[in-house]
């Protein structure tokens, strides 16, 4: 079965109504949490709306949560992630509010897990409301390719940030990728409790590289492109001088946890990661 998360902060009521009420439509869907980092709790009358939801089966239910501050990304889907290892729930995914998926595809996506118990971790094919692909299958970043795609001009990152980005795979095929992103991770909860859960130094942004770069060293973290989600991607750290500095605070801090330069792992990993494209079976 499948247990989901969502961390909200001040939420469009409607939207997570309708993300919820498609997936309470998947077979294999167990509980959705919604954990609110928003600095006021979300009206009663919202909350009893949810849990009037149709859905497939008796057992699915909404389990809201306020917080009453505001934890951070990792932090807060981990108090869901808990419950799913505590409960021995086999898959968690961890998902954005702003992301839309059909029911269908969480039950393909769930049966590919049950079958391939050596993935970890997997990612669909995202894409932005207009169809434009978003290019989320990553190697693991180098200070360069964090901070030079944020602050240099866009033609001198060009081509290193296709590298970066995978772009050569035409995102067409299966990979077996060391960075996918956090706004939809269909995670196996044996793998994310063998890599400790998200890490709770991180506010925001990180915690996914962190998270799927660990989960990668003992199990595969794959890109599957037959499967199509809808991200409406708004990229806050680009509008919000806040924002780009929690950017930077946080990707300081992954980098002195992994290695500003001298990043064995990394090299190795990114190497064997771009091994996959030269490979026609890959």
């Amino acid at each position: 079965m499948l247990n989901v998360s969502v961390v909200l902060y001040k939420p469009d009521t409607e939207r997570v109504t309708a993300l919820c009420e498609e997936m309470l439509q998947a077979e294999c869907v167990r509980k959705i949490y919604l954990l609110d980092n928003s600095p006021e709790e979300a009206p009663s009358e919202w909350q009893d709306a949810l849990n009037r939801l149709p859905h497939r089966n008796k057992t699915p239910q909404i389990k809201y949560q306020w917080n009453n501050a505001n934890l951070g990304y990792g932090r807060a889907h981990n108090i869901a992630l808990r419950k799913s290892i505590y409960h021995r729930t086999a898959f968690h995914l961890v998902i954005n509010d702003d992301v839309r998926v059909k029911c269908e595809d969480l039950d393909r996506l769930h049966h590919f897990m049950e079958h391939n118990p050596n993935v970890g971790c997997v990612m669909p094919k995202v894409i932005y409301p207009d169809g434009d692909l978003q290019y989320l299958c990553k190697l693991l970043p180098t200070p360069l390719d964090v901070f030079g795609r944020r602050f240099l001009p866009a033609w001198l990152m060009k081509s290193r940030n296709s590298r970066y980005e995978l772009r050569a795979s035409g995102y067409s095929r299966m990979l077996n990728v060391p960075y996918l992103s956090g706004c939809f991770l269909f995670l196996r909860t044996e793998a994310v409790l063998q890599a400790r859960l998200f890490d709770e130094r991180y506010f925001m942004y990180p915690e996914d590289i962190d998270l799927t770069r660990t989960i990668h060293r003992d199990w595969l973290t794959l890109f599957l492109p037959d499967i199509t989600i809808v991200h409406d991607h708004a990229r806050a750290s680009y509008k919000s001088l806040r924002m780009t500095w929690i950017h930077i605070v946080n990707m300081c801090r992954y980098f002195n946890k992994w290695g500003w330069f001298f990043d064995s792992e990394r090299r190795l990993v990114n190497r064997l990661t771009l091994e996959q494209l030269s490979s026609p079976t890959a």
